[in-house]
């Protein structure tokens, strides 16, 4: 199991419509780990699930994790759990922080895409550039102006806003455009958190406009079908402990790994938190999540064992 933290909720906030701010304060120590723009913490929430949510407070910060949580009208009960049941003063059971969607603090401009809730990493990317004093702009978008939140601090930001609200805009941005008239430069990137629409919508744009430099973060997970060659059953190596077996055809990955004993890091299950990364050694993974990059797949250095299949006849995990 993931190594974790306790946390005490002090403050709970209403920030937009059906949004709340949570922040945390750590119990039984001094500080929390520090952290790093684009960072996550998973909540274990009193339903027993577990739900990750990304750090828009200033990075660096030690003292305090804070958290937006928007209150999903498609929940399966996370999101809703946090607006109905927790109370200031509750503990909650959270991880340390993750990153699977890191600053590139060098950069000569950076573009920051947010779509509703989305602006919370975005919130916290913008504050870190703020802080080293490099250039950077923010297009925000909301379906209206009561369901942004955070709009304050993103003024305080001090950098360039493209505001677009739908209802008030007649409808959705045309985010291709917006992107074409922020040409890159050599070493611009681009980052967009948000609902899978604008997501796909922000990759497929990127790519049409040669924006090599483009990243991105989702909330939930895309389905991703096993690829036409991928096996249905192969056999697993365990490095460490040097266990091995067969994962049949009715079985997952991980699923095989639980029967044969082994319990890894795991939090969303779903292939877009990052936590259960494992090491490849051998093999050919067949990628199936939301996390790795493009050339991180390519390479089949590691693989989300939460989703991940195989191609191979066998696969060697550093596990």
């Amino acid at each position: 199991m993931t190594a974790t933290l306790t946390a005490l909720v002090s403050q709970i906030r209403y920030e937009a419509k059906d949004i709340h701010s949570i922040e945390l304060h750590p119990v039984g120590a001094t500080a929390f780990p520090a952290f790093e723009a684009g960072s996550h913490i998973d909540l274990h929430l009193g339903n027993g699930q577990v739900r990750s949510y990304s750090l828009f407070n200033p990075a660096g910060e030690t003292h305090r994790y804070c958290v937006g949580v928007l209150k999903d009208a498609k929940s399966r009960g996370g999101s809703r759990w946090v607006h109905e049941q927790l109370r200031v003063g509750s503990t909650l059971t959270i991880s340390a922080p993750r990153n699977n969607f890191p600053l590139q603090e060098g950069a000569d401009h950076s573009v920051l895409v947010a779509g509703g809730i989305g602006i919370t990493p975005i919130l916290c990317m913008g504050r870190r550039l703020q802080a080293l004093g490099r250039p950077f702009e923010v297009l925000y978008f909301a379906r209206s102006q009561p369901h942004a939140a955070f709009v304050a601090e993103v003024e305080a930001l001090g950098a360039p806003v493209h505001w677009h609200f739908d209802d008030a805009r007649g409808g959705p941005p045309d985010l291709r455009a917006l992107l074409a008239a922020r040409p890159a430069g050599a070493n611009t990137h681009y980052y967009a958190c948000g609902p899978a629409v604008m997501l796909d919508a922000f990759e497929k744009n990127c790519a049409d406009l040669g924006y090599t430099k483009a990243h991105i973060e989702r909330f939930a997970a895309v389905e991703v079908k096993a690829a036409a060659d991928a096996r249905s059953g192969f056999t697993v190596i365990l490095k460490q402990s040097g266990k091995e077996f067969t994962v049949t055809a009715d079985q997952t990955l991980l699923q095989a790994l639980r029967a044969n004993g082994v319990e890894p890091v795991t939090s969303c299950e779903d292939g877009i938190c990052g936590a259960c990364e494992t090491q490849v050694l051998e093999g050919l993974p067949d990628h199936r999540d939301s996390v790795l990059s493009k050339a991180e797949r390519e390479a089949n250095k590691t693989m989300m064992i939460c989703v991940g299949g195989c191609k191979s006849e066998r696969l060697v995990l550093a596990l």
